[in-house]
């Protein structure tokens, strides 16, 4: 299975990617966007659905102006390369639409971008050649900033969750495997937020059948991982029973500026 089927799987699930999948902390985005002039022009890139989109739309909903902590948009710039997705964003997100594009080949000007954010999606990226893109794209001083939310598997049942649905992120750990831009930006920054989602066990199971493991596996596959999760949730004793589980996240970004 090569990267690009895997990272282009998620078209045929974008409706269950978009209402399972978790939501961005407020306090990881400001972050991420910390310091940036008013007003800003974000783009999000790999944007898939537009989760990450509409966190960053709602931080400018109020119109608040530039102080720190507060975020004043000019725009807010999707790009995706799978159209299921984009057709997804489009209709959970009016009056936003997304760009046909790649971290490779980013349909937009040089300087044009005040941010590039990344939500789940830079380990998909070529990085050289996604670095050089990206900083074409951004101002001097600009912000470019990868986001993941990874599951704390610090907590026994969501350890054992991830053995059986073969979770084996590709983010794996972010803040070893990508410390460095590269020359064009300066020396990465890390920032980390806690935060949890209230899940049934229907809907974790549900938000597991949108990862590129279950969407590129057999059926067979696919059904054995089911049958281990269905066990996991019965036979659990911090699960067996329970109508919701707190699914808790660390919510990893980093953060660099263009030279």
């Amino acid at each position: 299975m090569t990267d690009v089927t895997q990272a282009l799987s998620f078209g045929a699930a974008a409706a269950e990617y978009d209402r399972f999948r978790p939501r961005y902390p407020e306090e990881a985005l400001r972050w991420a966007l910390d310091g940036l002039a008013a007003p800003a022009r974000v783009v999000d890139l790999g944007a898939g659905t537009g989760i990450l989109t509409r966190g960053v739309l709602a931080l400018g909903s109020d119109g608040s102006g530039s102080r720190r902590g507060e975020l004043e948009l000019s725009q807010v710039v999707p790009v995706e390369p799978d159209p299921g997705m984009r057709a997804q964003l489009a209709a959970a997100t009016p009056g936003t639409t997304a760009l046909a594009g790649s971290a490779e080949a980013i349909p937009l000007p040089d300087g044009a971008a005040d941010a590039v954010l990344v939500g789940q999606a830079y380990h998909w990226f070529d990085r050289e050649p996604a670095h050089a893109e990206i900083a074409r794209v951004l101002r001097p001083g600009g912000t470019f900033a990868p986001i993941w939310n990874v599951r704390d598997e610090g907590v026994d049942w969501v350890a054992e969750l991830s053995r059986v649905a073969h979770l084996g992120d590709n983010a794996g750990n972010v803040v070893e495997k990508y410390a460095d831009f590269g020359p064009a930006f300066t020396p990465v920054e890390l920032g980390e937020f806690a935060h949890t989602a209230t899940l049934t066990p229907e809907e974790v199971v549900a938000m597991l059948h949108t990862r590129s493991y279950w969407l590129t596996a057999t059926p067979a596959e696919r059904d054995r991982v089911d049958r281990g999760l269905r066990e996991l949730f019965a036979t659990h004793p911090d699960l067996a029973g329970r109508a919701t589980v707190e699914l808790p996240y660390r919510t990893l970004v980093l953060r660099s500026q263009r030279r």
